[in-house]
């Protein structure tokens, strides 16, 4: 089966998921959600008024179709306006580039380097280097990302210490003042992605390691960077694979709220947690709705990248 048709047929295998998703988001945040109706009115409504109120919120249809105007909704990006009166299109259209070059530079970096001490820890296990790298990922595990965070806003930006960097606010005017503004965020979610990722590939690494192929390679005399390519690193690569791509969803979620909240950064993550503060429902909807596409976007091409790099993966 060609890759494309089985992306396709994964594609549509996905879409029950995405159902599911928005069947939960809507039964929790809208059904069953805040009733907005004495939001809208003043003292004292008349029976009249709040029967007129909860007409026009829709209120007073049934289950199945109000969730069906909830996947309208889903399926033409029309999330109605946001608490601010701003359209929710135009509210992602502005803070999701802001997102993602927020956190792509520590989440690719963070991978690379977690790799890179992985592979120095395992061809080196058991020594220094290996003790050294080991205990500056327990140290990553150990401590919380909130308290890394401040942590590193005092070193860095604190003019007592280094005060080397911005840690509040947001400028993408030149290309040294984005550098600048996403220094301490970047360090801090390399710091949190070593401590975790190193000692996932540092295992993965050693255990392919001590394989009984590697071990007959390096009788036939095969060069040790040729054995480490091609013998170690490649049969590492699926494991890999899953640990970078799962990661996606939660980083941008989850790592984004965080710092975007602590650095005072107006992406996606800041607008979801003022959604959750102020109960603005349109935001929350779309941001739900966005995650669920990304999570089945994810599985895809995760499925597609182990056809690529091993061949012995069947497509059925």
């Amino acid at each position: 089966m060609p890759i494309a048709q089985y992306a396709l047929r994964k594609l549509l295998a996905g879409i029950p998921l995405v159902i599911g998703v928005t069947l939960v988001s809507f039964a929790l945040m809208v059904y069953f959600g805040p009733d907005r109706t004495y939001e809208l009115l003043g003292k004292n409504p008349t029976e009249e008024q709040i029967a007129e109120v909860r007409s026009q919120l829709g209120y007073d249809r049934p289950f199945a179709e109000r969730y069906a105007g909830f996947l309208r909704e889903v399926v033409t990006f029309d999330f109605g306006y946001a608490a601010t009166g701003e359209p929710v299109a135009t509210l992602l259209a502005r803070t999701v580039p802001v997102s993602l070059l927020l956190i792509l530079p520590g989440f690719v970096l963070g991978h690379l380097v977690s790799l890179g001490l992985a592979l120095l820890a395992a061809y080196w296990r058991g020594r220094v280097a290996d003790r050294l790298i080991m205990a500056l990922a327990t140290v990553g595990m150990s401590v919380s990302f909130v308290i890394v965070m401040i942590g590193f806003q005092i070193v860095f930006g604190s003019s007592d210490w280094l005060g080397w960097f911005p840690v509040r606010g947001w400028s993408t005017d030149s290309v040294g003042e984005y550098l600048r503004y996403i220094a301490v965020p970047t360090l801090a979610t390399m710091f949190v992605a070593i401590g975790y990722d190193t000692r996932f590939y540092r295992a993965l690494v050693a255990e392919e390691m001590t394989r009984d192929h590697v071990r007959t390679a390096r009788a036939y005399g095969i060069p040790e960077a040729r054995i480490f390519t091609r013998n170690i690193l490649k049969n590492c690569l699926i494991p890999v694979i899953t640990r970078v791509m799962f990661s996606i969803p939660s980083v941008a979620v989850g790592g984004s709220l965080l710092i975007e909240s602590y650095f005072g950064i107006p992406g996606v993550g800041r607008a979801t947690y003022e959604a959750i503060i102020t109960g603005d429902q349109p935001v929350l909807k779309a941001v739900v709705t966005l995650t669920a596409i990304l999570f089945v976007l994810v599985v895809i091409l995760n499925d597609i990248l182990y056809r690529v790099v091993d061949p012995r993966v069947s497509l059925e």
